[in-house]
């Protein structure tokens, strides 16, 4: 039914909801998982080399594996393994490619920015829903 999952996540108290419930439906299935974030790359400079290299090495990229890492090793305590996925493109572009790329089954989103001017002018799960090459599922969050 839905073997290959993908879930967006920006860290967000509301993706970690939807994150949990991915894992849940995976385990439930034997299926796939794949994390994705995007991430907007820092331009962090310094005029003294070896803390310059220092700052590219913890920017927005360290933060966003930082995050992939944390999650996929939640779905390992429960025994469901997951890949990660890190973007620069924005983020419901990042998780459509992703989902293209593995022939997923099922994209699960949270619903932050759903409500209010968010949801006229656009959200991250409403462009997934209408750019998604699979089932969404906006998920419930608190």
């Amino acid at each position: 039914m839905f073997d290959i999952v993908v879930v967006g996540t920006d860290g967000s108290s509301t993706a970690a909801e939807a994150v949990q419930k991915a894992i849940a439906m995976v385990k439930l299935t034997g299926g796939q998982l794949h994390l994705v974030t995007a991430y907007k790359p820092e331009e962090i400079t310094s005029s003294v080399r070896e803390i310059d290299e220092y700052l590219k090495s913890v920017g927005s990229s360290y933060h966003a594996e930082s995050l992939l890492t944390n999650l996929a090793a939640q779905a390992r305590t429960v025994g469901v393994e997951a890949e990660t996925h890190m973007s620069k493109r924005p983020p419901a572009d990042a998780i459509c490619e992703v989902a293209a790329e593995v022939s997923a089954d099922l994209i699960v989103i949270g619903n932050k920015g759903m409500h209010g001017v968010h949801r006229i002018l656009g959200s991250v799960p409403n462009s997934v829903a209408h750019k998604a090459p699979c089932d969404v599922l906006i998920a419930f969050t608190t």
